[in-house]
Order: C-alpha cells, then structure tokens, then sequence
C-alpha cells in the first residue's frame, strides 16, 4: 500500500494535536493518536490521515471525516445510526439512509454531524455520512432521508484501498 500513496507527509506533535481535537469534538474515542505514527498522503482524489499505515480519516474541505477502516479502527460510541438487514444492500451501494431503514440512533445526534452507520445484526460499519435531521427525529420519522451518504463500503477509496492492503 506505501507505494500508491502519494504525497506523504508524517505530522509533528502540533498537527496531530488539532487532528484529534477535531476528532474528539465529534467523537467519543478512546485513542491517543501522540502513539503512532500520523501521516497525511493523497490517493487519487482523496486526502487521507494515516494512523500507522492504516487510511483512518479523510479531508472533506475542512472537516475531518472516519473512513471506514477508522471506524474499525477506533470504533467509536457515539453518532451511529443502526439500520436494518434489508438497508444493507442499498447503503452498501451508496444510497442515503432512509428513516424506515433505522431501528436505532444516538439520540444525540444533531443534523449536520458526521455519523457512521452499521447494520443491527453484526454492527459492522457500512457507511460514513452527514446527519440530515436529529438523532430523535430519525429515530420517529417514518419517511424521508436521515443521512446523506459519504464514504460506504465498496465505494471508489473503498475498492482502491481494499486492493491495496
């Protein structure tokens, strides 16, 4: 995987300090990123963080967003969306997430936070996205769209990154 990343940069104490303070502002995570080796690299259109070798977040603009490996990774508590086995093929597809499809939230979420979204049965992560309601709202909603999807599994960084490791 090291070849096909482009642009490595690894991050001193400061930029790894404002990357996990914009982590931990979004995030309930139990990481101290100071212990590994934290590096920034590019891989086709995408901007990534490195934790140890690992593609773990990626720039959106100015915010910092999990991938899915991250999420694997660090497996955070909070701002999941859990949906049903029968959204898993849609969502794994790319599609947004419906309210019907959610059987569970944290309630926490507000609209517009970065969320991650799992199945019920396996509590796999299946996509990252950006919250289009609040947590309680999506919960009760019975139509409409929760989540706007932005990283999933077997998207492009996905494909590329999985062939990679």
């Amino acid at each position: 995987m090291c070849a096909k990343i482009k642009h490595r940069h690894r991050l001193k104490n400061k930029g790894i300090r404002e990357i996990k303070e914009k982590i931990l502002s979004n995030f309930n995570c139990d990481f101290k990123l100071e212990d590994y080796i934290v590096e920034t690299g590019v891989v086709d259109k995408w901007k990534l963080i490195l934790i140890d070798d690992e593609p773990c977040f990626v720039f959106k603009n100015s915010d910092i967003v999990f991938t899915i490996f991250g999420i694997n990774r660090f497996q955070p508590s909070n701002k999941y969306v859990v949906v049903d086995m029968g959204a898993v093929k849609f969502v794994t597809n790319g599609a947004d997430v419906m309210s019907p499809g959610i059987v569970d939230v944290d309630e926490t979420i507000s609209k517009g936070d970065q969320v991650w979204v799992c199945d019920v049965r396996n509590k796999k992560p299946l996509a990252v996205g950006f919250a289009l309601m609040d947590g309680n709202t999506m919960k009760n909603e019975k139509k409409g769209k929760a989540v706007d999807t932005f990283l999933y599994v077997g998207d492009s960084l996905w494909n590329y990154l999985a062939k990679s490791l």
